[in-house]
């Protein structure tokens, strides 16, 4: 089925977000008046498909504990490690502390503005860069996430879903969208995102409270399916090494000491657990120490 895209001019579509986002906004801390772009960019990190539920309080823990740069960069990796706990993808702390290291030493300690810097600090993507740009500095930037993918192509081009990967052309319609005043620019990209986490959902779209249920490409189509449905993978979380990293890693953020294999949990697949247990000492996640092998977080 091929949906009519809207032809609606984009300023038209303005005041609705940002009127709907002055109103309906959530008092997250990151985005409080005068917080640091250091909050900022941690809080983009930890919330890398993590929900905002399980990231505030340990955002407000790392902020108490690390306020600056310098004091994460100052910190062991094993602290780190320990202190992120169950979020998820523990490499992003490892890389964080890495970006930390480098903003106290190539920026004194300021996390730099200019795209081109950031996307040179550990773990930064495009993705980042430009929220924190945006959402730290109040620069005029394309902060494309999944919500906001979701809410533009709904409404833009009449598509249920995103492609699973980001596209050009994606981000050539965002940008003809995006208001030319940076501060305005700031308020519609986490406008669209807080629409989309609320309200435009994935599986559950609240299309009668919507700002722009009016203008929907998607709504004004009789809601079309998901035509990428194909290309998307789904795999159950139950016996997969994401599990299994995660219990291994459990465990040692637990341990006073070192432990052995043994002391390791066993969930019937040693195979299984053999290869992760290799696989997260060469990601720098574990260290491996003495004969016969003892595990640790590492200190170094």
């Amino acid at each position: 089925m091929r949906v009519k895209a809207i032809t609606q001019p984009p300023e038209q579509l303005w005041p609705a977000v940002l009127d709907w986002y002055r109103r309906h906004q959530r008092d997250l801390p990151w985005r409080a008046a005068g917080v640091s772009a250091w909050a900022v960019l941690v809080s983009e990190v930890m919330l890398q498909q993590t929900p905002v539920v399980r990231v505030e309080p340990r955002w407000r823990e790392w902020m108490q504990r690390w306020p600056q740069p310098a004091d994460l960069a100052a910190a062991t990796p094993a602290e780190v490690l320990r202190a992120w706990d169950r979020l998820g993808y523990p490499r992003r702390a490892l890389r964080l502390r890495e970006a930390a290291a480098a903003i106290r030493d190539r920026h004194d300690g300021v996390v730099p503005v200019a795209t081109s810097d950031l996307l040179v600090l550990p773990g930064i993507g495009s993705y980042t860069a430009a929220a924190v740009r945006s959402f730290a500095y109040g620069e005029r930037d394309v902060v494309l996430d999944t919500n906001v993918r979701r809410v533009l192509g709904r409404v833009l081009d009449g598509a249920a879903l995103p492609a699973p990967s980001l596209t050009r052309a994606e981000e050539r319609r965002a940008e003809g969208v995006l208001p030319p005043e940076p501060a305005a620019s700031a308020r519609w990209n986490v406008g669209l995102m807080e629409l989309g986490a609320l309200v435009c959902t994935a599986r559950s779209p609240r299309c009668d409270v919507c700002p722009l249920a009016d203008v929907c490409a998607w709504r004004a189509a009789g809601y079309p399916g998901d035509v990428h449905a194909h290309r998307r993978r789904t795999q159950a979380w139950e016996g997969t090494e994401r599990q299994a990293r995660g219990r291994i890693m459990a465990a040692l953020r637990a341990a006073v000491g070192a432990l052995t294999v043994e002391d390791l949990p066993d969930w019937g697949d040693r195979t299984q657990r053999d290869r992760v247990l290799a696989g997260l000492v060469s990601d720098g996640l574990v260290a491996v120490t003495g004969s016969p092998a003892r595990y640790r977080l590492p200190e170094q």
